[in-house]
C-alpha cells in the first residue's frame, strides 16, 4: 500500500470481494436444493450478499475516482486484482461443506459487521447496519443447518464433521492483519481482527456443541486471498461470471 492510496479502497475490495464471490458460489445452487424451500432460502442469501458487495464496491469506486463502479469492479478484474479470503470460493462439494463454510464465514461476517457499524467513517457504518440486520438471519440459518446435520443421522453427522475439519485450515485468514488494517484499525475505521478471534471461537463453539460436533485443532491455515493469491477455484469462479462482460463489452440489457 502506498502512502498516496487511501487504504479504505483495498479494505472495502476485500469486503465486497468476499461478498460477491460467496454469493455466486451460493447461487450455483439454485434449482439443485434439497428441498424446495432451502433453495430458494439460499437463493435469498445469494442475494443479500450481492447485495451487500455492491454497496462496498461502489464506495470503492467513488473513493479510487478513476470511474469505475461496482459493475466495472466485479466483471472487469482479473484474479489477481479480488481480495476476497481463499474460504469464499471454495467449491460447494455437498450440502454440509456448503453449510460448513457458511458457518464459519456467517460467524465471521456477524461479529465484523458488529464492529463495523461503530466505524469512524459513517458510510462504512451506515452499510455494516443494515448489512447486519442481513447477516444475522444469515447465521440463524447456518448454525440450523450445521445443528440439524450434526445431530442427525450417522451419515449426515459424518459429513458434517469432516466438512468442518477441511474447511478449517482456510479459516485463520479471516484474522490476519497487516498494513491496511491497522491504519485503518488506529483511524478507527475498521476493528482489529484479532480481537474478534475469541468471539468467533466462541460462536462456533457453542455452535458445534449444539450439533455434537468436534471443533478441529488449529493446524496450518491457507493464506494469500487478501494479497491476491487465490486458489484455482476462483478463475473458474470468474471464467463464469465474466463471461458475457468480456465476450460482449460494454453490453447492456
Amino acid at each position: 500500500m502506498s502512502e498516496q492510496t487511501d487504504p479504505r479502497i483495498e479494505y472495502l475490495l476485500r469486503l465486497g470481494d468476499n461478498a460477491l464471490i460467496l454469493s455466486h458460489r451460493l447461487s450455483e445452487w439454485c434449482g439443485h436444493g434439497p428441498v424446495l424451500e432451502e433453495d430458494l432460502a439460499l437463493t435469498n442469501v445469494a442475494l443479500d450478499l450481492i447485495g451487500q458487495a455492491q454497496f462496498w464496491l461502489e464506495y470503492a469506486g467513488e473513493l479510487e475516482g478513476k470511474g469505475r463502479d461496482a459493475d466495472a469492479l466485479a466483471y472487469k478484474r482479473d484474479v489477481w486484482d479480488f481480495r476476497n479470503v481463499i474460504l469464499v470460493e471454495q467449491p460447494n462439494g455437498d450440502y454440509a461443506h456448503t453449510m460448513a463454510r457458511q458457518l464459519y464465514f456467517d460467524a465471521w461476517h456477524f461479529h465484523l459487521l458488529s464492529a463495523l457499524t461503530g466505524s469512524s467513517d459513517p458510510r462504512i457504518a451506515e452499510i455494516a447496519a443494515k448489512a447486519l440486520k442481513e447477516v444475522t438471519y444469515h447465521l440463524e440459518r447456518s448454525t440450523m443447518w450445521v445443528v440439524t446435520l450434526g445431530d442427525g443421522t450417522e451419515e449426515s453427522h459424518g459429513r458434517m464433521q469432516r466438512a468442518i475439519d477441511y474447511l478449517w485450515s482456510y479459516t485463520g485468514e479471516l484474522f490476519e492483519v497487516d498494513e491496511v488494517e491497522t491504519t485503518l484499525v488506529a483511524k478507527g475505521i475498521a476493528p482489529d481482527l484479532t480481537k474478534l478471534v475469541a468471539p468467533w471461537r466462541s460462536t462456533v463453539g457453542d455452535i458445534l456443541r449444539q450439533a455434537t460436533l468436534v471443533m478441529p485443532e488449529d493446524t496450518w491455515m491457507h493464506s494469500g486471498g487478501k494479497k491476491g493469491i487465490h486458489s484455482e477455484s476462483l478463475g473458474f469462479i470468474l471464467a463464469d461470471m465474466q463471461f458475457l462482460q468480456r465476450a460482449y463489452p460494454g453490453a447492456t440489457w
